[in-house]
């Protein structure tokens, strides 16, 4: 997205930016854990009887990646339909219906392609994850995208809320809706066999629900709305979603398959209640995370130019950034799978949390500079093929 010579509008690009960013980081703890912690994985939810609490909140912490990235997209969209030249003044729209469906194969053919590689260098399964569930979103908002926006809001909350609600639904293996279902609402395999396997990690309804939310609050970045009042709309949908969220999941009322109870101590009644679903992403998962969402970027676009500015560049080029950590991790653990074997079973692994958290803040000091160069590169050419990035 270029950036604006109006002090408003590079304010709006940047805290958006400076968002994606930050759960681009917090991403890249939650795979050097998937790498170098897998000995201890996670269900879904936690199992707390089992998952000590710095694990619980390391994962809890990447709970805000797929709902931010997804709403973003949705709103960027928007941006992208209804361009500002730079003097913030409108300028004829854009038809983002193209633009969506050509980017969205795209993603998928990263997914099913050099994604799927980075993650066990082979192609036996191909593992439909976030890429997938955004990739999805982008095509049906794309098809959904010549409805007004009033209907495209009302449509992204009837599948926010309601899709819960469609828990008791299901389907076995060869029966006729298992496919189209597993894709929708249920993850699981949609094949097996000798040769190749996909597996569904990432059912897409609730994240269509959310790119629709997304698009429909684009003109909150508008040229009409200005950083107030745009202020006082992230501040209300903020407290709205957590009193929402408070409101049902503390009651055990509706939004979450497990129900949260009173533990033997403060900590782990807190994860209890934080314990939420993430496959397919209930209710109170999204409003927990979106509300989080709300606050930061409210907070990004009110911090000074020179403050988090490594943000701003992690955010500027997302998927350069995810493909190369991914296979940076992928290089990492063979590496250290031949020096040291298999330490911990059949992984290699670090003993404590805390290691995961330096590896990562290693590695994105290192990773900076190539993105650092690539969001230069980005920014000074015009090459179409660089928009994808």
């Amino acid at each position: 997205m270029a950036k604006m010579s109006s002090s408003i509008q590079r304010n709006r690009i940047r805290s958006i930016d400076m968002m994606r960013g930050l759960v681009m980081l917090i991403m890249l703890i939650d795979h050097v854990r998937e790498r170098f912690f897998l000995h201890l994985q996670v269900s879904d939810p936690m199992d707390i009887d089992t998952t000590s609490p710095s694990l619980f909140f390391t994962r809890l912490a990447a709970h805000y990646c797929a709902p931010t990235f997804v709403f973003l997209t949705g709103l960027s969209a928007w941006l992208y339909a209804n361009p500002m030249d730079s003097t913030n003044k409108a300028k004829p729209t854009r038809n983002v219906r193209e633009f969506l469906i050509k980017r969205g194969l795209f993603i998928l053919f990263l997914e099913v392609t050099f994604i799927t590689f980075s993650w066990g260098a082979s192609f036996q399964t191909l593992y439909l994850q976030v890429m997938w569930a955004i990739g999805i979103s982008m095509i049906a908002l794309a098809v959904l995208s010549y409805l007004p926006r009033t209907l495209l809001l009302i449509l992204g909350l009837l599948i926010v809320f309601g899709h819960n609600a469609l828990t008791p639904i299901s389907y076995v293996p060869h029966e006729t809706g298992y496919t189209l279902w597993t894709m929708l609402h249920d993850r699981g395999y949609i094949l097996q066999s000798a040769a190749l396997n996909f597996k569904v990690s990432y059912p897409v309804l609730p994240w269509i629900g959310v790119i629709l939310l997304g698009y429909a609050c684009g003109p909150l970045y508008s040229q009409q709305l200005d950083k107030v009042r745009r202020g006082r709309w992230l501040l209300g949908l903020f407290a709205v979603s957590l009193s929402l969220f408070f409101l049902l999941r503390g009651l055990n009322i509706y939004g979450e398959t497990l129900p949260w109870e009173l533990q033997q101590s403060a900590i782990t009644t807190l994860m209890s209640l934080l314990n939420l679903t993430k496959y397919p992403p209930s209710l109170a998962f999204l409003l927990f995370t979106l509300a989080g969402m709300f606050l930061l970027l409210f907070a990004f676009e009110r911090v000074k130019d020179t403050q988090f500015a490594f943000l701003d560049t992690f955010g500027s080029v997302p998927m350069f950034f995810y493909i190369l950590h991914l296979y940076v991790l992928l290089v990492m653990y063979g590496i250290a799978f031949f020096i040291w074997g298999a330490n911990k079973g059949k992984y290699v692994g670090v003993d404590h949390i805390y290691q995961i958290w330096l590896i990562a803040a290693g590695l994105s000091l290192v990773l900076y500079f190539p993105v650092k160069w690539f969001s230069a590169y980005k920014s000074k050419h015009h090459a179409p093929w660089l928009k994808y990035l």
